[in-house]
Order: C-alpha cells, then structure tokens, then sequence
C-alpha cells in the first residue's frame, strides 16, 4: 500500500498541506472524528488548541495502529475548528508538529478545514476524521 501526495499543476501549492492523495491498497479506513479525549476519556488540553489538536492526531495514530496501519497511511483529514481565524493557524500548526514528532511521521496530508460554531461537547474545540488505506 501506498499513498502518494501530490500538487498537481495547475493548482496552488500549499506548504501545509497537499492537494490530493494517490491511494493504492485494499482495505479503506473511516475514522470517526477525533477529539482531546485519552483512553480513559478524560479530558486533554482543555482551552488549549494545540494540545487538543496533537491529542487528536495521537489518536488517529492510535486507532490505526489498532488495525495494522499508521498515520502514514492516511490518505485525507477533515479538520472542524470551533470559531476558526487566521490566527489560530500557527497553534493548529504547533499540534500537528508536535504530534507528528510523537508519531514519527510527515503529517502534510490533503485537508479540509472547516470552522464550526460548536462540538459534540462544549469543551472540544477541534475535532480531526481521517481516511486510510491499508494493503
């Protein structure tokens, strides 16, 4: 299995993120949304973006695990940002970075970030879904 990143001429080529994944494998992965919850499901980082988004991404590498693959194998995220702005993107930034040192990976995945009004609950304040493709 193996999903390449591309930027395909003629689009923008963004540094944080790539435009699509190229996915050859058998077994595609739908993940629930992720949130700052630990196995227990205790709370992580309450009112800290970062360490909610690096809790999120752990647990995408977690759940994989599970099933034989890892964050390598993600092919798409979908980000939800409760009251996204541009300011928050060098803490979106700083959890994904620290994440993806964690985890031993390249977390630059095609994405789709979208800003919410509000999360499942009133303390998350972003949430991650992953798709994978496993051999």
């Amino acid at each position: 299995m193996t999903v390449t990143l591309l930027n395909p001429e003629g689009l923008p080529k963004p540094d944080v993120y790539r435009q699509m994944a190229v996915a050859t494998g058998s077994r595609l992965v739908f993940l629930a949304g992720q949130v700052a919850r630990d196995a227990d499901g205790g709370k992580v980082g309450e009112g800290d973006f970062a360490a909610q988004v690096e809790q999120c991404y752990l647990n995408i590498g977690t759940a994989l695990a599970e099933v034989g693959g890892s964050f390598d194998d993600v092919a798409k995220l979908t980000i939800y940002v409760v009251d996204w702005s541009p300011e928050k993107l060098p803490l979106l930034g700083e959890g994904v970075g620290r994440a993806a040192a964690k985890l031993g990976v390249d977390p630059v995945k095609p994405i789709t970030l979208l800003g919410v009004a509000a999360l499942g609950e009133p303390d998350l304040l972003v949430e991650v879904e992953a798709t994978a493709v496993l051999a």
